[in-house]
Formats: C-alpha cells, sequence, structure tokens
C-alpha cells in the first residue's frame, strides 16, 4: 500500500504556495498518494480538483486578520472547521497517515490531535515562526505573542518529525522546541533549477530604461516595501540614477498602500506593478530585470528567515541588495550587496554600485546561480524532504 499523506496549508491557495507545491509534487513522484487541504483564491476555486496526481480540497477562504485577538480568533476558527470538515472527507475517500501542517498559524496540531489516536503521525513543515512573526507586524509582544509561544511548543511535542527551512528555524525546533536533533530535517525552499532558467525575458517590462530593478513576493506588512520606495526615491532624486525602472511582481494586503506611496512621491512613472504572475508569465518579467531587490527589514522574525525572493534572484543569475540579515547572508553570499539594517539610502547606495559596475553586477548573479546548483538547488531539499519522510514512516513501521 502506498504511504499517503495530508498537506494541510492555512493561509495560500495550492499551486500557488510554492514550497507545498513542490513537497507535493516530489512525493508524488517518489510514489506517496498526496492530498491537500487549502484556501480557494487567487484564481484557484475549485472545491476539488487533481492536478499532477496531487488531490486539492479547498474550501473558501478565511477573512485575513491584520490586528487585534478577535479578527484572529475569527480568521482561526473559519479555518479550523474546515480542516476538520475535510479532513474527514478525505479520510473516507483516500484515507492518510501523515498529516503535514504547513504554518502559520502553530493550530493544526488540533486537527493531528483529532486523528492521532487511529495511528495517524504529524509532521510540521516550519514556514515561519509566529511569535516573531506576530513582533514583526505588530512592534510588540504582549498576550497574543505568549500565546503564540504557547502554540509553537504544543506543534513541536506533537510533531514527531518537523522539517525546518534553514539552520537556524532547526536550532528553534531543538531548543525552544524541545525536539531531538534526529527528527529535524532542513528542507530549504528553492525553485527547480530545470524550469526556472535565466533568459532575456519580455523587453516590454524594461520600458525602455538602462537598469531595471526587480522584486517578487508578497506586498505586506513586513517586506519592506516602504524601505523600498524610498530607497528608489533617493536613487532618483538625490543619487542621480534616473535612467532606471522597477518592476513589482505580486500581490498582498499592503498593494494599494505602496502604490499610493509610490505616487504620492511622483515616482509612479518609476515604477510597474504588475500583481501576482505565475509560470512563464513570471520568468517574462523577472529574467527582464538586472537586480534584484529584498528589502526585507531586520527584525526578529526577518534575520532569521530565508526568504524565497532571493533564492529566486541567485536562480535566475540576478545579484541582488538586501539588508544585512544572518539567513540572508547565509543564502546568497557573494551574490549580494548587503545594507546597513533598515537604512533606505544605504539600500539605495548599494544598488547604485551595482548600476556603476555591470561587469561585477553579472559577475555576482554568476556566483549566485552557481551557488543555487551547487548546494541549494530543489534537488538537495527533495533528499531531506524524503528522508524527514522515510523517518516518520519509519515510526509508523511502514
Amino acid at each position: 500500500m502506498a504511504r499517503r499523506i495530508l498537506i494541510v496549508v492555512e493561509n495560500l491557495p495550492v499551486p500557488l504556495d510554492r514550497r507545498v507545491w513542490l513537497e507535493a509534487t516530489t512525493l508524488r513522484a517518489a510514489g506517496y498518494e498526496v492530498s491537500v487541504i487549502c484556501p480557494m483564491g487567487r484564481g484557484w476555486d475549485a472545491a476539488y480538483e487533481e492536478i499532477e496526481g496531487i488531490h486539492i480540497y479547498r474550501h473558501p477562504a478565511p477573512p485575513e486578520a491584520h490586528s487585534g485577538a478577535v479578527a484572529y480568533a475569527r480568521e482561526y476558527w473559519h479555518a479550523i472547521k474546515a480542516w476538520f470538515r475535510l479532513a474527514k472527507q478525505v479520510k473516507r475517500e483516500r484515507g492518510f497517515d501523515v498529516i503535514q501542517g504547513c504554518n502559520p498559524p502553530d493550530l493544526i496540531w488540533l486537527l493531528a490531535w483529532r486523528y492521532r489516536l487511529s495511528g495517524v503521525r504529524y509532521m510540521f513543515d516550519h514556514h515561519d515562526v509566529c511569535p516573531e512573526l506576530f513582533e514583526a507586524k505588530f512592534g510588540k509582544k504582549g498576550l497574543l505573542w505568549a500565546v503564540m509561544r504557547i502554540w509553537e511548543r504544543i506543534t513541536f511535542a506533537s510533531a514527531s518529525v518537523s522539517m525546518a527551512t534553514n539552520e537556524s528555524f532547526r536550532k528553534i525546533a531543538i531548543t525552544r522546541g524541545g525536539m531531538a536533533p534526529e527528527d529535524v530535517f532542513v528542507v530549504r525552499s528553492a525553485p527547480r533549477v530545470e524550469t526556472f532558467l535565466p533568459g532575456p525575458g519580455d523587453p516590454a517590462y524594461r520600458k525602455g530604461a538602462k537598469t531595471v530593478l526587480g522584486y517578487i513576493g508578497v506586498i505586506g506588512q513586513q517586506e519592506g516595501m516602504d524601505l523600498l520606495v524610498q530607497a528608489v526615491e533617493h536613487l532618483v532624486r538625490k543619487l542621480g540614477h534616473t535612467d532606471l525602472h522597477v518592476v513589482i511582481v505580486g500581490f498582498g494586503p499592503e498593494l494599494p498602500t505602496v502604490e499610493a506611496d509610490v505616487a504620492a512621491r511622483g515616482l509612479s512613472d518609476y515604477f510597474t506593478f504588475t500583481g501576482p504572475l505565475y509560470g512563464e508569465d513570471m520568468l517574462a518579467a523577472m529574467n527582464a530585470i538586472d537586480i534584484g531587490v529584498a528589502p526585507d527589514p531586520k527584525n526578529a522574525m526577518n534575520d532569521i528567515s530565508t526568504m524565497n525572493k532571493v533564492m529566486e534572484y541567485m536562480t535566475l543569475e540576478k545579484p541582488l541588495v538586501q539588508f544585512e540579515l544572518t539567513e540572508g547572508r547565509a543564502s546568497a553570499g557573494e551574490a549580494a550587496l548587503y545594507a546597513r539594517a533598515n537604512d533606505p539610502k544605504d539600500f539605495a547606495a548599494r544598488i547604485a554600485a551595482l548600476i556603476e559596475a555591470p561587469e561585477r553586477a553579472r559577475s555576482m548573479g554568476r556566483l549566485g546561480r552557481a551557488r543555487v546548483l551547487d548546494a541549494l538547488s530543489w534537488d538537495f531539499s527533495a533528499r531531506q524532504l524524503l528522508a524527514a519522510y522515510d523517518r516518520i514512516f519509519s515510526k509508523l513501521g511502514k
């Protein structure tokens, strides 16, 4: 009998969640039967569909909370009810031996406990450090932060095996989470190099500019888009780099705020907001850029998080600029220039340095792709993913 897995995601639809989709398709290719529970959204609105052998069960997306205990309780309660309803359906139709919970929130252990007595094990896929995420979002700790620390501890205690996105997250699993080191596997987020290929891109995105900067990712409260806009204003108005354009690929709750900020500063002609792009459309935009930007500010969460955008710029052979972050440097190495923490003027100066030294920039891009190919591509992560599942199924005696 095939090993059966149920993956649960709360905050993004699948296959839009790139990490989860890579995990699901890798497991399917290795002979696992994979089902997914996730929200609807962004055009992925079918209640059920099978894509590339993955069985996807979707529920209406909960209202996203931005502040307040009541708003978070409403969002999480909506999701929890959907998990229990759809898990019952999946159990009846296909069955599952392991539940993989992808946070946030750190509450999927509730579903794992429901099936624990029937022999189902819990695999925790640690996407975000939720207490630090709360602190980064709201600039404080307080009661909700303390509750999230408790949920995090219960999550690790409930997991038979966990997957960390980097070594910093692995350390948290072992220290704060109390997990045995042999039960924690580093599964980095990274593109498939055989499909995420450098190329000329679509020149229409360049708008005739000499230099094009690019951003891809979520546009939320903690991504530092305000710092990026300030940096571009400094580049244009103070450093004299007017022959440039900025392509922003992505979506998120702060997109209208960022667009309004750009307009208020008189910078609209310098920016293109594409909205979400996928597959070949995304590659056409990102391959058209010269320099990737990762303006995520230094805080308790970002300092220990691996940013997907950084890996994607490197895979596409683009040099990048980011703030000085522990895991950001661990990922990019010499493929990036590092600005002083949260200083948009220094961020602008680093971009200017790359604009003024194009051969250096191209060399950094080549170093970045080589770094991915040598040690950081999804091929390396896939081995760790399969090892983690071998570990958890060995505990099930299968």
